[in-house]
């Protein structure tokens, strides 16, 4: 069992950024996903098991930026331009079966226990 831990959430005022990280993730294909009161767990980003390929949720393209360093054993999630609705509690994922990122959260193995975004309008 792979206990996967989340840093850098928090609160702050829409416009502003943050980053998230998620350790361990070495070896795995990583996603982040959010949950936000009374909705289900939604795909936010996912990358690659080299970190050839990543993939986004539509709302976040442009804004968030999913990166993986393999050295320090950590992959990230910046956030720019924060809105109001993308406050959620957000969770890494790890998969050990699939290397090109997924966007069911079904297909991944290990979570974080996540972490809290709050952004102010």
């Amino acid at each position: 069992q792979v206990q996967l831990i989340e840093s850098g959430g928090g609160l702050v005022q829409a416009g502003d950024s943050l980053r998230l990280a998620c350790a361990p993730s070495r070896n795995y294909m990583m996603g982040w996903f959010r949950q936000a009161p009374g909705k289900e767990r939604e795909f936010v980003a996912g990358i690659s098991l080299r970190g050839s390929i990543s993939e986004y949720e539509d709302s976040v393209l442009g804004r968030f930026t999913i990166s993986r360093d393999d050295a320090k054993n950590t992959v990230s999630l910046q956030m720019n331009s924060l809105k109001p609705d993308d406050t959620a509690v957000y969770y890494c994922a790890a998969s050990v079966l699939y290397n090109r990122p997924k966007r069911l959260f079904t297909d991944y193995d290990y979570w974080g226990q996540g972490t809290q975004v709050t952004v102010s309008s």
